[in-house]
């Protein structure tokens, strides 16, 4: 038990994703598994079955960031109740990609800040994309969206956001385009509506398909009438929740007429 208590430490101390399982209910009340992201496992919850079944559903827990408990017959068979298993997850921080160092990506990094999310500020002049215009980043990056996005694409998932604010298509479209191939669970890009339409334009041109242009939310948030780069970051975090929650809300992107 001390070695799986140790690696925990260990991983919470470099912020290793990480779930360890727990019978709380059943002949083996007390044992753990530790569920490292890449799959390698310490400890036994008290048979190879139930410890490859547990492991699974630790992974599917830990990449959508929940905590919760499972039952299990006592080789892990569904649908059963012979024993009780609280999965708790420490999954990394969501990450919030920006590109575009403009006066809207300061409002929307502390807003990503303030919700728990690793930000990551992008943009190619290196003029603009400094730590101190944006001390809140985790990272400031300069470099083509598209070359940053090639580099951290397979550690986006489900739970990470790509929001485009460059309103400039020689950034846009690589950067939605590089967005769309990752597992990212939302892209946004701001614009005015002529701008998001000679966007999807040239994206429908670069070989973008119907379908995955209908993933981009653009205009970017919710409507809700913000007019302040503060208050658009707030539409923008919004949007970002509920897309996450699966929860409906009054995007721009389905709305006619002004965004402002």
């Amino acid at each position: 038990m001390g070695a799986v208590f140790d690696a925990l430490r260990e991983s919470l101390r470099t912020e290793s994703p990480v779930a360890l399982a727990t019978v709380i209910d059943g002949p083996e009340a007390g044992a753990k598994l530790l569920v490292h992201q890449d799959g390698r496992q310490l400890g036994t919850l008290g048979s190879a079955d139930l410890d490859r079944v547990v492991a699974r559903d630790a992974l599917a827990e830990l990449e959508s960031g929940r905590s919760g408990v499972r039952h299990y017959g006592a080789s892990g068979e569904a649908r059963q109740a012979d024993l009780s298993v609280f999965i708790e997850s420490h999954a990394a921080r969501p990450q919030l990609v920006i590109f575009g160092a403009v006066d809207f990506t300061r409002a929307l990094a502390a807003q990503g800040k303030l919700l728990g999310f690793r930000v990551t500020v992008c943009d190619a002049r290196e003029v603009f994309a400094t730590k101190r215009r944006f001390p809140m980043a985790d990272e400031v990056v300069v470099d083509w969206p598209n070359r940053l996005l090639d580099r951290i694409g397979e550690s986006l998932g489900p739970r990470d956001a790509v929001c485009v604010l460059t309103h400039d298509n020689k950034f846009d479209v690589p950067a939605v385009v590089s967005a769309l191939s990752t597992r990212v669970g939302y892209i946004g890009a701001m614009g005015s509506r002529r701008t998001t339409d000679t966007r999807n334009e040239r994206l429908l041109a670069e070989g973008v398909t119907a379908d995955q242009l209908a993933k981009v939310m653009a205009p970017i948030g919710l409507d809700i009438g913000s007019r302040s780069p503060e208050e658009t970051a707030v539409s923008i975090v919004a949007e970002i929740i509920s897309t996450r929650t699966g929860h409906a809300a009054p995007n721009l992107k389905d709305r006619d007429g002004a965004i402002h």
